[in-house]
């Protein structure tokens, strides 16, 4: 028999799921999280936006912007209210997930079906799939970097290169991947915790670069004081709108699978005060850090470069080059793991229950991954 206990605040748990068990539809990982285990605070959701914000397109994000005609002033204020805005689904998205302790396919069959519930979901983990090679790539490759850095006789380590990269540098890859798998492999509670640790390590570290550029810069640059092309509303409105709508979709696919992340939550309150404070704030802060940064650059090295890892190229220190390789490689496990594997894996096993876990929807999305990539 199937019963449920209604909290006061409005949190729904199934105090036994014995009768459901039985349904092809049922797996532990796709069952309500019992309220013992709901245990995410407004730290961890904050954490969880720091994390996935503090990555090599955020810091770059304002380029694009300024590049089209804005000012700086205009590119972070266009960032800032494009990630305002996709907060909003995001929030009415993450209610369910708390309220009942269900993941976003779950959530998905109350107006799509059983077995419609599919559609939104695959469609959802190929994209993710997609973009879980791709991050792994850039991972590898700073891996890759580093490793060369530490141990100068890296490329050439293992021989001949295949497919135009060195053997190593596959090798980094593959343990990039690994990496992954292995943190998604051990559960949710290990991806939180690397969330938790990865969020103040990639800001303090960019704050780090932040003042040594204006140290050395003697300032901030050039570019805070380069005007916009446009010199009224009506010269930018052309530009704002897809621009705006470009920061919208940012993050609009996480807007779909945030149950998967808040059905952990101790309370609306928490999991709404954790993500209304870091998504907007963290987008815009760490863009303006891009900014900076590149601007002191355009003084330092004769040349605003925007890639950060370009950037660490032109470092002479290989203490330097390693800490900031090592950096980019916490930043992209963090964004990784958050926004590509989760959703895919409860995605996944969504589909066929009853032979697909959390872990085995983790496996199949890093074999993907590679494939696609």
């Amino acid at each position: 028999m199937t019963s449920e206990r209604r909290l006061a605040d409005g949190r729904v748990e199934l105090v036994s799921t014995t009768r459901i068990e039985a349904s092809p539809l049922y797996n532990d990982d796709l069952a309500p999280v019992p309220l013992a285990r709901r245990t995410w605070s407004t730290y961890n959701y904050a954490a969880l936006w720091i994390s996935m914000a503090h990555c090599i397109p955020t810091y770059m994000l304002a380029s694009g912007l300024m590049a089209s005609g804005m000012n700086w002033s205009q590119a972070l204020i266009t960032i800032l209210l494009g990630n305002t805005i996709v907060l909003i689904p995001i929030l009415l998205n993450s209610h369910p997930g708390t309220k009942y302790g269900i993941p976003f396919p779950v959530f998905a069959r109350a107006a799509y079906g059983t077995l419609g519930s599919n559609v939104p979901a695959l469609m959802r983990a190929l994209v993710a799939c997609g973009w879980f090679g791709i991050q792994a790539w850039i991972g590898g490759e700073a891996l890759h970097t580093f490793f060369r850095t530490i141990i100068p006789a890296w490329p050439t380590l293992l021989g001949a290169g295949v497919g135009g990269h060195t053997t190593t540098a596959w090798l980094s890859f593959l343990l990039f991947w690994g990496l992954n798998i292995f943190i998604i492999y051990r559960g949710m509670d290990l991806v939180r915790a690397v969330e938790n640790w990865a969020a103040p390590f990639v800001l303090v570290m960019t704050g780090i670069l932040l003042w040594w550029a204006i140290d050395k810069a003697n300032g901030l640059g050039p570019l805070l004081s380069q005007p916009g092309k446009f010199h009224a509303f009506a010269e930018l409105w052309p530009v704002f709108v897809p621009s705006l709508t470009a920061m919208i979709g940012f993050w609009a696919t996480l807007s779909l699978n945030m149950p998967d992340f808040t059905r952990f939550g101790r309370s609306q309150r928490e999991q709404m005060v954790g993500q209304v404070i870091a998504l907007p704030t963290t987008m815009s802060v760490f863009a303006a850090m891009g900014v900076m940064i590149t601007s002191a650059t355009a003084i330092i090295f004769g040349q605003a470069i925007w890639d950060p890892v370009v950037l660490v190229g032109r470092f002479s220190s290989p203490v330097i080059v390693a800490i900031s390789m090592f950096t980019v490689v916490v930043a992209t496990v963090a964004v990784n793991i958050a926004a590509n594997v989760v959703s895919p894996a409860n995605d996944f096993a969504n589909a066929f229950p009853r032979f697909i876990s959390f872990k085995t929807g983790g496996l199949i999305t890093g074999v993907l991954g590679i494939v696609i990539q």
